[in-house]
């Protein structure tokens, strides 16, 4: 799959999961739109790209500020000359139940991992609806069950299945197609990050490694791949779907059965 003459805008892109689709996108053509907060490895995934020859910026950005991804969205078009194609993985993780979780806490995961990409949609849409194009959203596996104890997070990730089939529907006859992935556990900064929280990290690890049946967690560049593929053409019939990429986890059924 080759993306030579395409932009692809990545929110979330310098850390995790988007930095493997940029890594991947421009390693296969495309001229890819880092979007994310952290500026450090945002700017250097940017300049990274470019040395190895692909093309690549960088805008330092709160994706639940709709002005800012605005302004971003507006810079990579002018400077690529089209967007055809927008990934959005840009998402936090807090803790908490209906009673702990604060207002805050909640503002502030709605607003990233929602609304912020809501933002995005809003801002590439008018590009991507010149010629045709897609949108893949980066959900979870915590957007089709949940664990205990992540309130905020699950609702917002269930609200992006929404948001994916909601636009799938009213841009499928504009030859924009929208689908979401959705990972299990991956070895990104974020899952370090809450490991961090434990008082034995490598103990998460492990149970995160043992729950999985392909008896381990996914690699960025992985989801990354699947990614791809329903940015590129080869998916031409595919919109309005979400895909579990999750070795197997939502497929079973906790317990061991007596057998006899």
């Amino acid at each position: 799959m080759r993306f030579d003459g395409k932009t692809v805008v990545v929110t979330g892109g310098a850390l995790g999961i988007g930095r493997a689709v940029c890594e991947l996108l421009a390693e296969r053509g495309a001229a890819v739109s880092i979007i994310d907060w952290d500026e450090d490895a945002g700017s250097k995934l940017s300049e990274e790209i470019v040395r190895n020859g692909g093309k690549a910026r960088f805008d330092r950005v709160n994706v639940a500020n709709s002005a800012d991804v605005l302004a971003a969205v507006e810079a990579t078009a002018k400077e690529f000359g089209s967007i055809d194609s927008l990934v959005v993985s840009a998402g936090i993780q807090r803790y908490g139940t209906a009673i702990s979780t604060t207002d805050e806490q909640w503002d502030e995961v709605i607003g990233v991992n929602l609304r912020g990409a809501w933002n995005a949609a809003k801002a590439c849409l008018p590009n991507i609806l010149k010629r045709g194009g897609s949108i893949v959203n980066v959900s979870s596996v915590q957007a089709l069950a949940s664990q205990q104890n992540v309130l905020a997070y699950t609702v917002s990730k269930h609200g992006l299945i929404g948001l994916t089939r909601s636009m799938a529907m009213d841009f499928a006859k504009d030859g924009v197609r929208v689908n979401a992935v959705c990972p299990g556990t991956v070895d990104t900064p974020m899952l370090k990050w809450a490991a961090s929280l434990d008082p034995d990290p490598q103990s998460v690890y492990d149970a995160c490694n043992a729950m999985h049946p392909i008896g381990r967690i996914a690699r960025p560049r992985e989801i990354a791949e699947v990614v791809a593929f329903l940015v590129h053409e080869s998916s031409s019939f595919v919109t309005g779907a979400i895909w579990t990429v999750d070795g197997g986890l939502l497929t079973q059924i906790g317990g061991v059965p007596k057998t006899g």
